[in-house]
C-alpha cells in the first residue's frame, strides 16, 4: 500500500511539473498592436475587400446572404458599389440604417475612415 502511495505520489508530481511547464513563443502571445492606417492606398481590391471580408461575408456572402444576410451581397465590385450608401450608414450607425455589424459594436475607426475615402475617391475598382 505504501509502495502505491510513493508510486502515484512520485507519477503526480512528474505529470504536474512537465504538464504545467510551457514554452509560448512571446510574439505569438504579445503580437505588436500595428497602430497605423493606411489611408493613402486605399483600393477596392486590397484594403476594402479586406474589411469586407473581416466584418461582412459571415452573413453578407453570396453563401450567406439569403440565410442570415437579408439577400444584401457584398461579395462584389457591382454590389458594394450599389449598397455603398448603405454600408457607410450602417458601418457608421447613422440615423435609420440598421447599425452593422450586427449584435456587435463599431468597426474600428480605420475600418470606417478606409471605407469613407474609398467613397469619396470615386468607388474605384482597383
Amino acid at each position: 500500500m505504501k509502495r502505491k502511495i510513493i508510486f502515484l505520489v512520485t507519477i503526480s508530481l512528474f505529470l504536474t511539473m512537465f504538464v504545467s511547464c510551457y514554452y509560448d513563443n512571446e510574439e505569438a502571445l504579445y503580437p505588436s498592436v500595428n497602430t497605423t492606417c493606411d489611408t493613402t492606398n486605399v483600393t477596392f481590391s486590397v484594403t476594402i475587400v479586406s474589411v469586407l471580408n473581416n466584418n461582412c461575408y459571415s452573413c453578407h456572402s453570396n453563401a450567406t446572404a439569403t440565410s442570415s444576410g437579408v439577400n444584401i451581397r457584398l461579395e462584389n465590385y457591382a454590389d458594394v458599389v450599389a449598397k455603398s450608401v448603405n454600408i457607410i450608414g450602417a458601418v457608421k450607425h447613422i440615423g435609420s440604417f440598421s447599425p452593422m455589424p450586427k449584435n456587435g459594436g463599431k468597426l474600428k475607426a480605420c475600418s470606417i475612415n478606409q471605407l469613407d475615402i474609398w467613397i469619396r475617391n470615386g468607388m474605384l475598382n482597383n
